[in-house]
């Protein structure tokens, strides 16, 4: 073991569930669009979770949907009803079987679903915007009714994530969806209690924490994590400001979560919404909550030094998610003083050898400019 990792090699306890994990790494949720057409997991997804099981020490799963109108993406995998219970258990299994900690993270798209994958073909959210995006589909104003169920079902797929064998939840209030969405002044138009002041757009994200803690404390005999992901700003105007993000990082601190997952795509970047603004919004959100609750940091980390750097900032763990594409024992080429040994760039050649589902392959390969590539 080499005494220049002993951060990232370190163990560390949750504060609230208590759980320990025996690194500070994290595998952040990456979409692999490649599950069943009926939200179950396919055998691709299957190997592809089994090669990269002793890749950290916090697994989190692709987001699953917690009702079908939620559906964000082709081949996502489903958390909306009990049906899906066998399937989510063939992943959790999967995840902890070598001594790992495994999270599903509960997901709904809101106004970003595709059509052709919902139910009635209408995505819905907060409010009648449509999304700043070409070929956007107007959203379907939720009811208060709809909105009430959303909350439940949220509770309902954190119920059927401790039926599964899971050890946690990650709620994604992140990357533009549907919990975003309503925290957010673009998407969320509302005069009734669930939008307006920044207090009445908190209300829809406080509220789905609250459902997932409240299923949890009834459902759960062992302990178990719920965390949250959030998005700092949003490019949007009107759009979610820091300031507001600081006001529901202490808001969410305050209702007891194990951790926040701050989404960002460089960790180390000032705001997306002014660029005079250069303090990295991941320092912001430190030094207000950062004595409140765990963080988790996420964005252009790859290195063992950079992991470390984020570390000695203050951040208590670290989520890789292209690095884990590349090099799925990140890990343990790191605990076995193998560092220089890590790949650092996608061999275009090796799908089969790295184990990645071919929608995601294929997925990979078109999207250019975000993975470094061996040719």
């Amino acid at each position: 073991m080499s005494k220049n990792y002993n951060n990232i090699l370190s163990s560390f306890k949750f504060p609230l569930s208590g759980i320990e994990l025996d690194s500070r790494i994290v595998m952040a949720p990456m979409t692999t669009f490649s599950g069943n057409e009926d939200g179950t997991v396919s055998d691709a997804e299957i190997s592809y979770y089994k090669e990269r099981n002793k890749g950290a020490g916090l697994l989190l799963t692709a987001c699953a949907y917690v009702l079908p109108q939620g559906k964000g993406f082709h081949g996502q995998i489903g958390v909306h009803a009990d049906e899906m219970i066998p399937s989510l258990k063939r992943i959790a299994d999967t995840l902890k079987e070598n001594g790992g900690k495994a999270l599903l993270q509960i997901h709904h798209g809101g106004r970003m679903c595709p059509p052709e994958e919902l139910p009635d073909g209408q995505c819905v959210s907060a409010s009648a915007v449509v999304a700043l995006r070409e070929g956007a589909q107007v959203p379907r104003e939720m009811t208060v009714a709809e909105i009430e169920e959303t909350i439940d079902a949220y509770g309902e797929a954190a119920r059927r994530a401790v039926e599964a064998g899971f050890d946690g939840v990650e709620i994604h209030g992140a990357n533009t969806y549907l919990i975003q969405q309503f925290f957010s002044p673009h998407s969320n138009r509302r005069t009734d209690e669930w939008g307006g002041s920044l207090e009445k757009r908190m209300a829809f994200p406080l509220a789905v924490v609250d459902a997932v803690k409240e299923a949890v404390k009834k459902s759960a005999q062992h302990p178990f994590i719920v965390g949250y992901r959030i998005s700092p700003e949003e490019m949007e105007n009107p759009g979610i400001t820091i300031e507001d993000t600081l006001a529901l990082t202490e808001a969410l601190a305050a209702k007891g979560l194990d951790y926040l997952h701050v989404s960002t795509m460089n960790f180390w970047a000032g705001s997306m919404r002014d660029e005079k603004e250069t303090v990295p919004r991941t320092k912001l959100i430190y030094e207000r909550v950062g004595n409140l609750v765990p963080l988790i940091g996420v964005g252009g980390i790859s290195s063992p030094e950079q992991v470390e750097q984020v570390l000695q900032e203050g951040y208590s763990l670290v989520a890789l998610g292209r690095e884990l594409l590349i090099e799925p024992h990140w890990l343990e080429k790191v605990k076995n003083g193998k560092a220089e040994q890590l790949e650092r760039a996608l061999d275009v050649h090796n799908q089969q050898g790295l184990n990645i589902p071919t929608p995601m392959w294929n997925s990979l390969m078109s999207r250019t400019g975000w993975l470094p590539l061996k040719e």
